[in-house]
């Protein structure tokens, strides 16, 4: 493992000016790169790591899926009884990693974390494949399970009970909004001497500055 290394730098040093003002914007704007460039084959750019903790302060992180960006922050979907869903129902903060290897370019994100409405859940639910509608009606996600014919056979009956109808949502399921707070921007460089760029949020309003690699 110590003789795993690369040297990064395949893209051009960031310069200040080269940022947007607003850390959304720039967000937008590498993940638009990102999904021009990376493979589906291989990656999902819309990947990302989410880190939640529980008000004692036990910390979990897992990958999830990122499935929209607004003005006010970034949207994922899970089901609320699930670990993460338990710990932000406790503790509403949450951070994420995502990183695109081609780009060499990683991204993290702090903030507060909100449902999104269940009208927002609901359009999304019902624009997911039917199977996926399926197993996230009858999981009971993190929760033990017999084996994997029992999500099998709950899989079967819900469909049988739904022939022909749509999947409703359930009510444990739904979307989070996380609102950042803060946002990091970075990329690879020559030597280690790689690019970082912090976005803090003060009073409403987003103050930028570079970090030493």
């Amino acid at each position: 493992m110590e003789d795993l290394r690369r040297q990064y730098g395949n893209l051009p040093p960031v310069d200040d000016s080269d940022l947007a003002e607003n850390p959304i914007d720039q967000f937008k704007l590498w993940f638009q790169q990102a999904t021009e460039i990376e493979s589906f084959d291989w990656f999902e750019p819309n990947v990302m790591t989410l880190a939640t903790a529980s008000k004692s302060g036990e910390v979990s992180a897992r990958i999830v899926l990122l499935k929209g960006v607004d003005d006010d922050g970034l949207i994922f979907f899970t089901n609320y009884d699930s670990s993460k869903g338990k710990q932000l129902a406790e503790n509403p903060r949450a951070a994420i990693v995502m990183h695109w290897p081609m780009l060499e370019r990683q991204v993290r994100s702090e903030g507060e974390v909100e449902r999104v409405s269940r009208s927002y859940s609901e359009r999304y639910f019902h624009s997911r494949p039917r199977g996926s509608q399926i197993g996230a009606a009858v999981s009971p996600q993190s929760e033990p399970i017999a084996d994997r014919q029992t999500l099998e056979d709950m899989a079967a009956e819900l469909e049988r009970a739904h022939a022909n109808q749509p999947i409703p949502l359930p009510d444990n399921w739904g979307g989070f909004r996380i609102k950042p707070f803060r946002f990091e921007f970075w990329q690879g460089q020559k030597n280690r001497l790689h690019d970082r760029f912090l976005y803090e949020k003060e009073n409403g309003v987003w103050g930028r500055s570079r970090l030493a690699p």
